[in-house]
């Protein structure tokens, strides 16, 4: 029986993939773990929530014992703006918060899902369909961080057997919880903007190009790897994962196709944009495809559509 505990739960990706296993597990089961922000309503009445420093081996060890997990999607970690605001900190927390955890999958037999990022890849990285196995040179601490992740989740299945497995994160866009310091948040923030205001100041340029997805196809990934045949997985804890690629211009002008009135204008981001030019354009999904059967359900249109729908409900 899945026994699953979920760091980070309060946070985009958590706040969602909490609720998904949820409705396909017993409530009961899922415990959400966040560290200083108060759970939603909808997350602290449907099951378990705790508050939890992973960066405590003593906090978590005692969290498995109590509720005997042996499952962990461990999602607690800096982000790549905030990330570059405090290096170090974004070093101490997503590097020490996964050994422990690495740690603690070992000792107790624990699966681990780990979320790498497109920020592993650098200037030097192909942008257009990024290959899975390409020189990985990133200039972020997030993205060094990742990178150092993904080798250490390899390391711990190769030396101790640990069955760690994770994706590399495109962009992530979702209308449940509001983004919390990447340098893709203007995919989220754009939203709110628009049906709120009906304007919107963006901070990356109009022709900047990247991988993004929808949350539901990104939360449904997780799960799919962690459920998917060990012994088919290659690549384990690095999957390249994207659904579409566009640009602020693009975007600006399909949500504009809903809210006619929208207008939007620039005022650059040095460092995000800086960050933005170091990834890709867009990324080859294809090893995940055959390996585990990554197949994402929305486009483009689909996504702009649905998240103005959700949103208008939420915000209106």
């Amino acid at each position: 029986m899945k026994k699953i505990l979920i760091t980070g739960a309060t946070g985009q990706i958590g706040s969602e993939l909490t609720l998904y296993l949820r409705e396909i597990y017993r409530n009961e089961d899922v415990i959400a773990a966040g560290h200083k922000r108060e759970p939603s309503e909808e997350l602290k009445n449907s099951g378990p929530f705790i508050f939890l420093d992973t960066m405590k081996y003593s906090e978590i060890d005692e969290v498995v014992k109590k509720f005997n997990i042996n499952t962990i999607y461990h999602l607690s970690a800096i982000l790549s703006a905030k990330g570059e605001e405090n290096p170090l900190d974004a070093w101490r927390v997503n590097m020490d918060s996964l050994i422990n955890i690495l740690e603690i999958a070992k000792n107790y037999k624990c699966q681990v899902f780990y979320p790498s990022s497109i920020a592993v890849f650098g200037p030097t990285t192909p942008k257009e369909n990024t290959p899975q196995e390409v020189v990985l040179r990133p200039t972020t601490m997030y993205g060094i961080t990742k990178l150092t992740g993904e080798l250490l989740c390899e390391y711990y299945f190769n030396k101790f057997g640990v069955d760690a497995r994770g994706v590399r994160y495109p962009g992530l866009i979702s209308y449940v919880t509001p983004p919390g310091g990447g340098t893709t948040d203007y995919a989220v923030e754009i939203f709110y903007e628009a049906i709120k205001y009906k304007k919107y100041k963006c901070f990356l340029k109009e022709d900047t190009y990247l991988p993004m997805m929808y949350m539901p196809d990104a939360i449904k990934a997780a799960h799919n790897l962690m459920e998917a045949d060990s012994d088919k997985l290659i690549h384990r804890a690095s999957y390249n994962i994207q659904s579409m690629s566009f640009c602020p211009k693009d975007l600006y002008l399909e949500i504009k196709k809903y809210i006619p009135e929208f207008e939007m204008n620039y005022e650059i981001d040095k460092v995000k944009q800086s960050i933005a030019n170091s990834w890709p354009k867009s990324v080859d999904s294809s090893c995940a495809e055959r390996e585990w059967g990554f197949k994402p359900k929305y486009n483009f249109n689909d996504m702009v559509k649905d998240m103005i729908e959700k949103l208008s409900k939420k915000l209106i």
